[in-house]
């Protein structure tokens, strides 16, 4: 970041962190109780808590790595926002009423409606925690990115430390608040991402006099590819290769929504199924506003930074809505905007740790390894240990990751949600025949999957840009699993119920959960 635009501003930036630390301790739990800590009793507004969802879901990806990745790759990057916009679909039809119920809190619970709950508690624990780690790596990265910018010079080979800082202000807000706080900050981050990258959008288009092709043209020349910046082939090269990409991304994208842990947690956090549904709208309409502004900001900072010089300031182009906010507001425009981008990384942060920390204390601890005996104030207690857990455990990550695009990281747990998460979601819906086996295969075949797919990427090991760069073993050559792991995690879901016994295939009906007690009650398919 060029120091000339940073540290004049610095105190709104330190008094703004202040007040989210203020914020979680005025929002904090009241009455000390699992369903307040997890889903607020299940009482919220369906308009609340819609623009709350949308706050939860709006990652550093959105802000900072979507603009970037089109700052960098044109034509390319513009993908990166369209299946997350297009996945609100997936999930209003297929998910979101039938996933309802604010007796349940994990996606274990819900797969416990028909399945045996140990088993299926522990295999969703498992891929839960997984997929909230990757999350949480990607928004430590793009706030470690935005937060050494603002600090400039001073900034300067502090990455480690900005990181661990933030991960302890992480851990620190949902410790103490919970739901409540998480949907809080998750509003308040929602009406200023909207507002804010409106007005920014609407300053970039003033420079081209509101002539969207005026922009397009100019951020053709400003990347220094001309017209093929508009064109497909910038990141993943030309032929073949790019479609597959492009369509193992997209897929990934578009399913893997209905799996992410701290989304489907929030369905849950309105009385009826109804409320889930139009809770699911408001945060679609959000998305579709927000993402056609990002979309300005990424052609606007190719045009008005410089592709080149987005790449100089940051391999990746997480800094280029910064760099974009200083070129044409200085100092004061890029502090607001840096604030703007913290409290996005902070509200989703809170609501993916609290759902890592919610499977790791209900899933896991409470279903798998007590049999449902742990009291509501044994399994609060674990959950705040598991937040501590989980928060060390990602920023330690997020240190050795610092240099990755957020959008891959984002990108890869979509996938990793798409093939563990997904396939058996959907089967216990929509499957009478679907069992427990056919469960656990499909959430660890697609994990496994997944997981190896990856490391044999381009993402990992043979390119420049990739996480070992000095190495090189990517004998797969998309840079996304999701165009094979999704379908083996279908099929397994399939191939394991069909070869499970006929009495377990009929043992298990769906089952109408009753209230909740502070004694949880896990034994009901055990």
């Amino acid at each position: 970041m060029r120091t000339d635009y940073v540290t004049a501003d610095l105190p709104v930036f330190f008094v703004f962190l202040v007040c989210a630390l203020f914020l979680v301790m005025f929002a904090g739990p009241q009455r000390g109780t699992v369903t307040e800590f997890y889903v607020s009793d299940g009482l919220l507004k369906p308009a609340h808590n819609g623009v709350a969802l949308f706050g939860d879901v709006m990652s550093a990806a959105a802000l900072l790595g979507s603009p970037g990745l089109i700052a960098l790759t044109g034509y390319d990057g513009t993908l990166s926002v369209l299946g997350p916009a297009v996945s609100w679909i997936v999930i209003l039809l297929l998910v979101a009423e039938r996933y309802h119920s604010t007796t349940e809190f994990t996606i274990g619970d819900r797969l416990a409606r028909r399945l045996r709950s140990r088993p299926v508690h522990l295999a969703a624990g498992v891929a839960t925690l997984l997929v909230c780690l990757l999350y949480l790596i990607a928004q430590l990265v793009g706030a470690s990115a935005l937060t050494v910018g603002i600090l400039g010079s001073a900034g300067q080979g502090m990455e480690q430390a900005v990181t661990a800082g933030l991960g302890l202000l992480m851990i620190l807000y949902i410790v103490l608040g919970g739901m409540r706080a998480a949907t809080l900050v998750q509003t308040v981050k929602a009406v200023m991402l909207v507002g804010g990258g409106i007005a920014l959008a609407l300053l970039v288009l003033a420079r081209f006099d509101f002539d969207p092709g005026a922009l397009l043209s100019a951020a053709a020349n400003g990347s220094g590819h001309g017209d093929d910046f508009l064109s497909p082939g910038l990141r993943f090269g030309g032929g073949g290769a790019t479609k597959l990409d492009s369509l193992s991304e997209q897929m990934a994208l578009l399913i893997g929504a209905a799996g992410l842990p701290h989304l489907l947690m929030r369905i849950s956090t309105v009385p009826t199924p109804s409320g889930a549904r139009r809770s699911v709208q408001y945060a679609a309409l959000l998305t579709v506003v927000f993402y056609t502004a990002a979309g300005v900001l990424g052609f606007g900072a190719a045009a008005l930074v410089g592709t080149q010089v987005i790449a100089g300031d940051h391999p990746s182009g997480n800094t280029a809505v910064l760099l974009l906010a200083a070129h044409i507001g200085g100092s004061f425009l890029l502090t607001l905007v840096a604030c703007l981008a913290f409290a996005t990384v902070l509200a989703v942060v809170a609501g993916v740790t609290l759902a890592a920390a919610t499977s790791l204390a209900h899933d896991i601890y409470g279903a798998f390894i007590t049999r449902g005996t742990a009291s509501g104030e044994r399994e609060l207690f674990v959950a705040r240990v598991a937040a501590v857990v989980v928060g060390t455990t990602a920023t330690m990550l997020a240190v050795f990751a610092r240099s990755l695009n957020v959008s891959f990281l984002v990108g890869l747990a979509f996938a990793v949600a798409a093939s563990a998460i997904v396939p058996a979601l959907l089967y216990s819906m929509f499957w009478k025949d679907f069992t427990t086996r056919g469960a656990t295969w499909s959430i660890y075949g697609g994990l496994l999957i997944s997981v190896v797919l990856v490391a044999l990427s381009p993402q990992v090991s043979g390119s420049p840009t990739a996480l070992l760069p000095d190495l090189d073993f990517a004998v797969f050559p998309l840079r996304n699993p999701g165009l094979v792991a999704i379908p083996a995690g279908f099929l397994l879901g399939w191939l394991g119920s069909v070869r499970s016994s006929r009495s377990e295939s009929a043992e298990w009906t769906e089952a109408v959960p009753s209230p909740r007690t502070e004694q949880q009650g896990y034994a009901r398919h055990r």
